[in-house]
């Protein structure tokens, strides 16, 4: 990645993209604008045909806003916010090393933007491949401000049914071989489509992943003992009372998760 960067500007607002346009004029040595889009859906095109090193991006937009703009590319540029977010919002950005222009743009704040963007650019390693020094911050932002869905129940397979379990019946999930199984607080247990990591995404925090193979929900642990080498013993109330060890690498994850 070398300069000027290459840099599109994405936002619905016109008038926004003319001032930024004006502003980044300035800064001509570091920035060269190669195109603009004026919503989500558009940016998304230009990105995957332009492949730009830099883009500054609006999020409330019509079509896709720019987190789901984001979260559908296949490559991702170096990201600048142009945001009219509240202040809890601009924390986020801040914690997550992505820098953020707090709409109207003052030309001082870009300016800074600008600096901190080219410092990035410098002090990679030109012996190695160009990585996005922010990629996997946005990708971490977008976790933290998409909300998860809602949901109440699991769906499992009984036979040739489907049936819907509800998460307050739910005592853990587990992994064995491929395959991963809802085991219920009556002490049944059923196959379920749903891998893991798919599990972790979409449930409440409720639910924690204390091994590879194992999440159990954290409202049904009746006791729990330190194990060997950093692990812990959960025993579960359902109604087999089973009991469950974290694996090596979850131990601080579930040490902050149960408050221990």
């Amino acid at each position: 990645m070398t300069l000027p960067l290459r840099t599109i500007l994405i936002d619905d607002e016109s008038l926004a993209v003319s001032r930024l346009r004006r502003l980044l004029d300035k800064h001509r040595d570091n920035i060269e604008i190669i195109g603009d889009a004026a919503n989500g859906a558009q940016g998304l095109t230009l990105i995957e045909s332009l492949q730009p090193d830099l883009i500054f991006l609006d999020i409330e937009m019509p079509l896709l806003n720019g987190f789901e703009m984001l979260a559908r590319l296949t490559t991702m540029p170096m990201v600048v916010f142009a945001t009219a977010f509240d202040q809890y919002a601009i924390r986020a950005f801040e914690e997550n090393s992505i820098d953020y222009l707090l709409k109207p743009i003052e030309a001082d704040r870009l300016t800074r933007t600008v600096q901190k963007i080219r410092t990035l650019v410098e002090r990679a390693d030109v012996n190695q491949p160009v990585m996005n020094p922010m990629s996997e911050s946005v990708m971490r932002l977008l976790t933290q401000m998409q909300p998860k869905k809602e949901i109440y129940s699991i769906s499992v397979k009984t036979g040739e049914k489907i049936k819907l379990v509800p998460l307050s019946d739910i005592a853990y999930f587990e992994a064995e071989d491929k395959y991963v199984f809802v085991a219920t607080m009556d002490g049944q247990k059923f196959l379920t489509t749903y891998t893991l990591t798919t599990l972790n995404e979409k449930l409440p925090d409720t639910f924690v992943r204390i091994s590879r193979s194992v999440m159990i929900n954290r409202h049904k642990i009746s006791e729990i003992h330190r194990h060997f080498d950093g692990k812990f013993m959960l025993a579960m109330s359902d109604k087999k009372g089973t009991k469950l060890t974290s694996g090596g690498t979850y131990g601080d994850a579930v040490r902050q998760l149960l408050e221990l």
